[in-house]
């Protein structure tokens, strides 16, 4: 086969969804994993008004169930005789402040943000060693860059990944393997609706937190500027393609106006700004 094979988490939705459409235009044959298959109906008619369905393989992965995920990969691997583009998509918000997320959410939150990711990448990275080559891309967020009250569970998940995924960058450059972090900011998609996690103890009535977890949901609501998910999609598809891409892509203008006020505000005046502006 001579097309590449690019392997996409989390294609059921969202960036996902918009990632599998453009890999597959750019010429890959895709594997769209998803945890339910049952929910490939929007990939389905995308990719058929795209005409790309011939180029979209549609499997079931769940990534949190780390003993299915070797060998998922190992039955991809069979098939098409190799694996080029790793696409780590899948993934979820958890907001509440921190003493209202119970330690099973934020669990929750790390199976799935990191050590899901995780296992579907040491499970690749064999057969990229095999071909000497592949690219790993990481769909990080610019929470995992700049932590965000509300949300810090997400934050430090993408922290993790961000830190994980920086080491193995070093570790794989050397052997042809890249590893890429893509840090969106805020895109339309349904991670702040359909895949948002709302902590428990958040809005009840003995959370200390109530009032300003509702502001903060009104502000999310609201004030957050959301972009096209388009733009996300077409730079990963273009980073698969670059011999040699840098280890971090952010993507949005608020990504990189929220990056360098971060980096160059002083402190107190940043976190006076957040408080002000969050309204917490």
């Amino acid at each position: 086969m001579d097309r590449k094979i690019a392997v996409i988490t989390g294609a059921s939705s969202g960036i996902g969804l918009l990632t599998a459409l453009e890999l597959a235009r750019s010429g890959y044959s895709v594997v769209a994993t998803m945890r339910n298959p049952m929910g490939r109906t929007a990939l389905d008619e995308a990719a058929a008004k795209a005409g790309v369905q011939d180029r979209i393989d549609v499997r079931r992965l769940d990534i949190t169930e780390s003993a299915s995920v070797a060998p998922a990969i190992e039955e991809i691997v069979q098939h098409y005789g190799r694996l080029d583009v790793l696409v780590n998509n899948a993934g979820f918000a958890m907001a509440g402040f921190a003493d209202d997320v119970a330690l099973e959410e934020l669990r929750t939150q790390f199976d799935t943000n990191f050590f899901g990711h995780v296992a579907v990448t040491l499970a690749v990275l064999p057969h990229m060693r095999r071909q000497q080559s592949g690219h790993i891309i990481m769909v990080s967020s610019i929470a995992g860059r700049a932590a965000h009250p509300g949300i810090g569970s997400y934050s430090a998940s993408k922290f993790a990944l961000e830190g994980w995924s920086e080491a193995l960058r070093l570790e794989m450059n050397p052997l042809g393997i890249r590893v890429v972090l893509v840090e969106p900011g805020s895109y339309e998609t349904n991670i702040w609706e359909k895949n948002v996690h709302i902590a428990s103890a958040a809005f009840s009535d003995g959370s200390p937190n109530k009032e300003r977890s509702r502001r903060f949901a009104e502000h999310v609501k609201t004030q957050v500027a959301k972009g096209d998910a388009r733009e996300v999609a077409r730079l990963i598809a273009r980073v698969s393609t670059m011999p040699h891409p840098r280890l971090r892509y952010l993507v949005g203008k608020d990504a990189r106006l929220y990056h360098w006020v971060r980096l160059l505000m002083p402190w107190k005046r940043y976190e006076k700004m957040v408080a002000r502006t969050v309204g917490i």
